[in-house]
């Protein structure tokens, strides 16, 4: 079901909102969008080639735990591919701090984003 155009404003400027008043939130969420680590990259891709080589290698040999040993191998460089990218604890920014947690149920949680909405397109916040 297709948004209605007011639904469509609302929410244009409520992105707009959240990366004007929030770039710290945003930069904190992701801060390594769009960067590639091309060294983790080609040296997945390095094992992997080692991997596929080696399972060929098992079944030109007619050995099961060569290949099978080349698969896992294989295995392992993909998923360092594709793998998200760790971060240090020294690299990791302090949390910020939570407000205690309510037992309303997200009922409550709702009605607070409702409410912090609301003050701050009154300019109250």
């Amino acid at each position: 079901m297709p948004l209605s155009e007011q639904e469509q404003r609302l929410l244009e400027e409520m992105e707009r909102s959240l990366y004007q008043n929030d770039a710290d939130f945003v930069a904190t969420v992701n801060p390594n969008r769009g960067k590639t680590n091309y060294r983790v990259l080609v040296i997945g891709v390095l094992i992997g080639v080692a991997g596929v080589a080696t399972l060929v290698a098992g079944v030109i040999v007619r050995q099961p735990i060569i290949g099978i040993l080349g698969f896992a191998v294989m295995f392992a460089g993909v998923l360092l591919i594709f793998a998200p990218p760790r971060r240090g604890s020294a690299q990791m920014p302090p949390a910020p701090p939570t407000a205690p947690k309510s037992r309303g149920g997200s009922t409550s949680f709702m009605s607070n984003l409702n409410d912090r909405w609301d003050k701050r397109q009154d300019g109250r916040e």
